[in-house]
């Protein structure tokens, strides 16, 4: 494998940070998880955007333009030889001292890593999720807003430890007003008829990449979609639930909390947006080369 750290690409072994990162000291920095299909890039430009709309938002100013990061990325991919796989692009606030002023964090660091990733197995997209809600509550939007994608994930790790604990892969975490919220790395939707419903950004959510694709891809299809709140009643209530990220793609959802959810498989409009997304991913995209 090799990792880009830069401008320059290095070896696995070789691929080395100082331990005086304020990313590594203090989760100070950005990321996004990118998705590569068919050599194929997908939705490149968009991850990028959102990079540095969350490193604005922390006044992280990134040393390169955006066309410049997006071609290291594809350089990156085109150097591991990744046909189909995960991209894993970070940038850190850099090398500083062992307080919090980050101001002495001369240059941000750039690292890009092009591997594969399976997050879930082939019987979950065939058979669908079990998961529960866990206590861990989402951060406050006005303490930490979700669209900042920081390298601060211990949030999500906690909720996380919490569904393992409870012996399913995934969680539900609920915002401080008991409004669901996301999962711990994926957004949630419902179906209800021809509606499909998924939290606002104010209830503390991602505005995912995937999210978005699958909102546009439902109206095409001809369904109603919403953004609003939600309570568990209304996951429980639901005909059908999925979840949505790049990692995950299109997952459905068959139990929560011990509540089967429909008919307890996955359900026809889940399973049209899934055949759906994958066209899509197949078939655009930013080639590797």
């Amino acid at each position: 494998m090799r990792v880009y750290i830069n401008g320059k690409l290095y070896s696995e072994r070789d691929a080395k940070i100082s331990v005086f990162d304020h990313g590594l000291l203090y989760g100070d920095g950005v990321f996004e998880g990118i998705r590569v299909y068919n050599r194929r890039v997908f939705m490149l430009a968009e991850h990028i955007d959102r990079l540095y709309r969350s490193a604005k938002a922390i006044a992280l100013e990134i040393p390169m333009s955006r066309k410049a990061m997006a071609d290291a990325v594809v350089r990156t991919c085109r150097a591991n030889r990744t046909a189909n796989g995960y991209v894993r692009l970070v940038v850190t606030r850099g090398v500083g001292t062992l307080g919090l002023n980050p101001f002495v964090c001369r240059r941000p660091q750039v690292i890009i890593i092009a591997a594969t990733i399976q997050l879930y197995p082939k019987e979950y997209y065939e058979k669908g999720l079990s998961i529960v809600t866990v206590p861990t509550v989402r951060n406050l939007s006005e303490a930490l807003n979700p669209n900042i994608k920081s390298l601060n994930y211990l949030n999500n790790i906690l909720a996380k430890i919490e569904a393992i604990n409870a012996g399913v892969p995934e969680a539900i975490m609920l915002n401080a007003d008991g409004r669901v919220a996301e999962a711990t790395g994926d957004n949630i939707f419902t179906v209800k008829g021809r509606t499909l419903a998924t939290p606002p950004p104010q209830a503390g959510v991602l505005e995912g990449i995937t999210r978005n694709v699958v909102m546009d891809l439902a109206r095409k299809s001809g369904y109603e979609v919403r953004e609003q709140m939600m309570t568990r009643y209304d996951l429980y209530n639901a005909d059908e639930v999925f979840l949505t990220g790049t990692a995950a793609e299109v997952v459905p959802v068959v139990e929560i909390d011990r509540r089967r959810i429909g008919e307890g498989r996955p359900g026809r409009v889940t399973q049209h947006l899934e055949k759906q997304f994958r066209q899509l991913a197949a078939a655009v995209g930013v080639p590797v080369g």
